[in-house]
Order: C-alpha cells, then structure tokens, then sequence
C-alpha cells in the first residue's frame, strides 16, 4: 500500500516540476530531489522514463531545449542529453 502512494507521489512531483521549469527552475530541481527522496525512503524505484528528466549528476530536472541539449548518434545508436548546469552527459540507447 505505501509503495503506490510513494509511486503515485513521484510522479506527481515529476508533473509539478515540468509545470514549473522555465519559471522558478529551483523549484522544480527541489521537486526531483524530494521525488528522490521519497524512492529511497520507500525503496521504490523511479520509472526509467521518468529517470531520464533529471541529470544523473546533480539532480537537476533536465527539458530539452531550455535545461538540457540533446543530440542523437546515429552511428552509436544513442542519445546523449547534455546538462547545462554542470556539464554532465547522460547516455542512452534507442
């Protein structure tokens, strides 16, 4: 029963924070971070789509275009999101 309240809360948080990104950018940086928390509390893990929005580096809730740069490598068949608070790249296949 907990851990589909805590699944439920997480993507909630996820849907506030893409709301607030472009506006108050902390705000939807606290929103992953408590997210984050909550996973670990419940031992509930985010969902891999949802894994993918926020930087593996500094936590930060990644929109492409405005908080992230995306690019595709054909040649590795992967998709590389650049974070632009810290630089990190995450990879990931398609």
């Amino acid at each position: 029963m907990a851990k589909t309240i805590a699944e439920e809360r997480i993507e909630r948080l996820f849907t506030l924070a893409e709301k607030r990104i472009g506006h108050e950018d902390e705000l939807a940086d606290r929103y992953v971070e408590l997210a984050r928390k909550i996973g670990m509390k419940e031992e509930v893990s985010i969902p891999s789509d949802l894994k993918k929005k926020f930087c593996s580096n500094c936590y930060s809730y990644m929109k492409p275009g405005r908080t992230c740069e995306v690019r595709i490598k054909s040649d590795k068949s992967k998709v590389e999101y650049t974070c632009s608070k810290c630089g990190n790249i995450d990879r990931y296949g398609y």
